[in-house]
């Protein structure tokens, strides 16, 4: 599976699930429409380290990096060619 299936499909199902949404455009912006809050982003910086084998670093916790599901395709994507 490619990453963006990976990411899109733990965030339908797993941090969207109580919207009842069946995907996600690429570019939506998953902060200001509520899909990721504070506790969602805690559940996806852990599931993100467990299937990508990165470590989230505090100073990677900046809205660019979790904004929309290709900036999170782009963040966990730069992290593994840079472990």
């Amino acid at each position: 599976m490619k990453t963006i299936d990976v990411l899109g499909k733990f965030i339908v199902t797993e941090i969207a699930a109580e919207r009842d949404e069946k995907s996600l455009e690429p570019d939506e912006d998953l902060l200001r429409s509520g899909v990721i809050d504070s506790m969602a982003l805690m559940d996806l910086v852990l599931f993100l380290e467990k299937t990508f084998g990165i470590e989230v670093e505090e100073e990677d916790l900046v809205p660019e990096n979790f904004q929309s599901l290709n900036s999170i395709v782009e963040y966990a994507e730069r992290k593994v060619a840079n472990k």
